[in-house]
């Protein structure tokens, strides 16, 4: 007797998009689409609310034209995936573009984790690396630290730093725009 091999079946962007569009998920479920296959995101906590309301009116307010800031919206990292990140900083020309942005488009990603600091760092990282996301921060709220990541490549980040409430960090883009971790954690 022969035996088949199931494989999971990979969805696109384009088809996870038209399951939205159908109704398919439930409008207080959080999922994202990654490397094909539909995740389910966790609840938001009061401290990642928190954090993720701090850095966006800091961000919005210090952008002055030169990025959006975009809250806990997609982008399209390829055909296959389409994360939700808590924050990222786009180019201004996003919001004129008929489809999601692109890693191209994007100076920074922002991730804040209570409890998907694994899934985060592990999995959306080397993978936003490997699409060439300039720079990835995430904000780890289980031990008060911020991690950056920094010179994407297809093995990851080259540049990889480790910042307590006490330092201060600057994407990549913005040298000017000095955060103090303490200041966004709850």
């Amino acid at each position: 007797m022969t035996k088949l091999h199931a494989r999971p079946y990979l969805w696109s962007v384009e088809e996870y998009e038209e399951l939205g569009r159908a109704g398919f998920f439930q409008g207080d479920q959080r999922v994202e689409l990654f490397k094909g296959e539909i995740i389910a995101i966790s609840p938001i906590g009061y401290r990642h609310a928190t954090a993720v309301t701090l850095l966006t009116n800091f961000l919005a307010r210090k952008s002055r034209g030169r990025f959006d800031v975009s809250p806990q919206n997609p982008f399209n990292l390829d055909q296959r995936s389409q994360p939700q990140p808590d924050l990222s900083l786009l180019d201004p020309i996003c919001v004129r573009l008929p489809r999601h942005p692109e890693p191209a488009e994007i100076f920074l990603v922002i991730e804040v984790s209570d409890n998907s600091v694994r899934y985060d760092r592990e999995d959306k990282g080397p993978a936003y690396a490997e699409r060439g996301v300039r720079e990835f921060w995430l904000l780890n709220l289980e031990t008060n630290q911020l991690e950056v990541f920094r010179d994407p490549g297809p093995n990851g980040y080259a540049q990889t730093m480790l910042l307590g409430p006490d330092d201060t960090v600057a994407p990549l883009a913005f040298p000017d725009l000095k955060l103090r971790i303490g200041n966004f954690l709850p």
